[in-house]
């Protein structure tokens, strides 16, 4: 029998982290070791108190209804968090919990978005910026994120006609892939170009708090303007290593929140209550943790960055997030080439640049999932490899 999918599915291919899997058993098929350094899963646990918190809701078995909203608890835990955090003021209105943010992403295109509609998201930048919006059938323009402009968007150079046909605009800092993050400065003038033009502004704060040196953790609705024009993603994920628990939250605008929650309420049943549970712990419970974590991701960042550094390789120090953004070496012609080569000489595993879009290519992107002494024996093994 021959089946006719959506036309929409011609859109995907083959996710690059399924290829790169796929490469890892092979090598590790012939008894080679590999350092699997492509995907962004924390290999920090979750603090006991939270686990012990999911573990007796998960007891109870009143927690196996419907859930339908939030528990009132879980909203007073996150204004409060917000509160002390970032010194953000939210109402229970403006907060709605998503099964993270890559689903919470993917489905607000649905509740902004007619098809046709444009959007503008980044290049380089994580792939669902662009995917769920494709999935209501809205147009795709791309701002670009430089070096030279320290891998912000430069809001000027965006044309004018089409700033004024946008409806929605992804931003994202600290930024997964590039790892910079953005000063207060610049959200001033994207909430003025937000004013100007009419866009609405979808904000992925996933990494605030791993973030490095002198770099601010800031939430984008601590800058006057923002809760008028946008709203802002916050995901317990990685803060407090909840990954396969699925609790991220959006937050601000309240007119945007109410429609998207109109959306949802069709499609969903709430967050399962013994997540909501251990979110509640995360947020509520001691905090030292969190501050411990970021440490220990920049003493990863300062062990990767500095050691491939110190054999000739000139990779920037990643100022956010958990990976690091490497530009390639010369004489290979693309990320993907130099990517496998790497796999091929000395088991290392990243990902290329090119999956991130077309301005990824020439760069490469490590994720800080290894300890400071494994990546010091990395840094030995690509050493020996000679590929500088």
């Amino acid at each position: 029998m021959e089946f006719q999918f959506a036309s929409r599915m011609d859109q995907f291919q083959a996710g690059i982290f399924g290829v790169l899997d796929q490469k890892r058993r092979e090598v590790e098929a012939t008894g080679r070791k590999v350092y699997n350094l492509s995907i962004g899963t924390p290999d920090f646990q979750p603090a006991p108190h939270v686990m012990q918190a999911l573990c007796d809701a998960a007891g109870d078995p009143e927690n196996y209804k419907y859930a339908l909203t939030e528990l009132p608890e879980l909203l007073e835990a996150v204004q409060n968090w917000y509160r002390t955090c970032y010194g953000v003021e939210l109402e229970q209105d403006q907060i709605m919990s998503v099964y993270g943010s890559q689903e919470g992403l993917t489905h607000i295109g649905l509740a902004i978005c007619d098809p046709g509609d444009v959007v503008l998201v980044p290049n380089p930048g994580y792939p669902i910026f662009e995917m769920g919006p494709m999935l209501c059938g809205a147009k795709i323009e791309y701002y670009e994120l430089r070096p030279e402009n320290g891998y912000l968007p430069d809001l000027d150079a965006i044309d004018p006609e089409l700033a004024r046909k946008a409806k929605m605009m992804v931003v994202s800092y600290p930024a997964n892939p590039v790892c910079v993050a953005a000063p207060r400065s610049f959200y001033d003038k994207l909430i003025a170009f937000a004013k100007k033009y009419h866009i609405i502004i979808i904000h992925d704060n996933a990494y605030s708090k791993i973030i490095f040196d002198d770099h601010e953790s800031m939430s984008f609705l601590s800058v006057p303007g923002a809760m008028e024009v946008g709203v802002e993603y916050n995901s317990l994920s990685k803060t407090y290593n909840l990954t396969g628990a699925r609790i991220s939250f959006v937050l601000g605008n309240r007119e945007i929140i109410q429609k998207y929650r109109t959306l949802r309420s069709q499609i969903d049943y709430g967050i399962f209550l013994p997540v909501q549970k251990a979110a509640i712990a995360a947020l509520n419970g001691p905090q030292e943790g969190v501050e411990e974590q970021r440490l220990a991701y920049q003493a990863r960042r300062d062990a990767l960055c500095g050691g491939f550094r110190s054999i000739g390789w000139n990779v920037p120090d990643s100022q956010g997030s958990m990976f690091v953004w490497a530009p390639i070496p010369e004489g290979y012609a693309t990320s993907a080439e130099f990517c496998f080569d790497l796999l091929e000489k000395t088991g290392v595993l990243c990902t290329p640049g090119s999956a991130f879009g077309t301005l990824g290519e020439g760069h490469v992107r490590f994720a800080l999932t290894k300890t400071p002494e494994e990546i010091a024996e990395i840094i030995q093994v690509v050493k020996a490899a000679d590929m500088f």
